[in-house]
């Protein structure tokens, strides 16, 4: 490197060392590698100098360039370091202390409660079976003995998305779905969201539901109550749980029950409703009703996490109040 070079690298590193913030060394970097610096003009001068020359003297201002740059390094690191170790004496921070970590996210209380509910008929010899969420006409209603016209069609009113298209009702559809392709014997349960145009402290319009589905050559309304009965008892940990059927209507059962719950001497409160299967409904999947029987029972998932966590209004499991939320975390 020729002498101009070396005074013009040794100029830069006196210039950088007396800068004393980020601001004024970037000022001393322009003098030297900005578009007008002194080593910018030297390479664009490269063109003026003779062929023969012109490798040795570009090689020297490269050298030059790469001596000013490590230079200009060292000192933007030491103005970081001199003002980290500013903040850090100012404001007395412990470098020991823990960081902040991030928190770690919970199941929300309807998917707990969904996860139990699984959990415990799965113990009873249930599978988990899944279905669309939107269906056709056919599988919501005409396949449950509820063909058009039908005025059991005015207890689920919903979304219709197109001329044969709902946003399903119930998930009733999964088993109908189940049994057109899979033979007896069937046991199972839907999970779901559902979907009805209903909304106040008990009701949501998107809500969800579990549908289960018990069809042998012998199935009766007690084997019905042995199975809701014993979940009941597991899903609130009670031994002094009371269940009672109450005669109702549903379309897709007969005969057909509401199922009542109460704590030793508490009141009564419904909990789902159930039935034995209905002949059109097997019928429906080609089964033979004289060959088949079984029950149905559907239960909603938002009314038993209320029951279970002390809830009294629906709506707070969807307005997304952490506050409300970490409680079941």
């Amino acid at each position: 490197m020729n002498d101009e070079l070396s005074s013009l690298v040794s100029e830069a590193q006196r210039a950088f060392a007396e800068a004393a913030d980020a601001a004024s060394l970037e000022n001393a970097k322009a003098r030297f590698l900005g578009k007008s610096g002194a080593v910018t003009e030297r390479l664009k001068m490269l063109g003026k100098t003779p062929p023969e020359q012109r490798a040795a003297v570009g090689a020297e201002i490269n050298q030059a360039k790469q001596a000013i740059e490590t230079a200009l390094d060292t000192r933007r690191a030491a103005i970081a370091e001199a003002r980290m170790q500013a903040q850090l004496d100012a404001e007395a921070i412990d470098v020991s202390l823990p960081g902040r970590s991030q928190g770690t996210g919970g199941l929300h209380p309807i998917t707990r409660t969904r996860n139990r509910i699984e959990a415990l008929l799965r113990t009873q010899g249930f599978a988990v079976v899944d279905g669309p969420e939107i269906e056709d006409d056919f599988h919501n209603f005409a396949a449950l003995n509820m063909p058009e016209n039908h005025p059991a069609r005015s207890m689920h009113d919903t979304f219709y998305i197109g001329d044969d298209l709902v946003l399903r009702t119930h998930t009733s559809p999964v088993q109908v779905r189940w049994m057109e392709g899979h033979p007896p014997p069937v046991k199972i349960i839907a999970p779901g969201r559902t979907f009805r145009v209903d909304s106040d402290a008990t009701h949501s319009p998107m809500f969800h539901q579990v549908e289960g589905l018990w069809v042998d050559r012998n199935v009766s309304f007690a084997d019905l109550k042995q199975v809701l009965s014993e979940f009941l008892r597991l899903f609130f940990e009670r031994d002094d749980i009371r269940v009672r059927f109450r005669p109702s209507f549903f379309p897709f059962t007969e005969p057909s029950a509401e199922i009542d719950m109460a704590f030793g001497a508490g009141k009564w409160l419904e909990i789902a409703g159930a039935g034995q299967v209905h002949p059109n409904v097997l019928r429906a999947v080609k089964l033979d009703p004289d060959q088949w029987q079984g029950f149905a029972f559907g239960m909603g998932i938002e009314r038993l996490a209320m029951l279970r966590y002390g809830v009294t209004d629906l709506r707070l499991f969807y307005e997304n109040d952490l506050r409300f939320l970490r409680q079941f975390s």
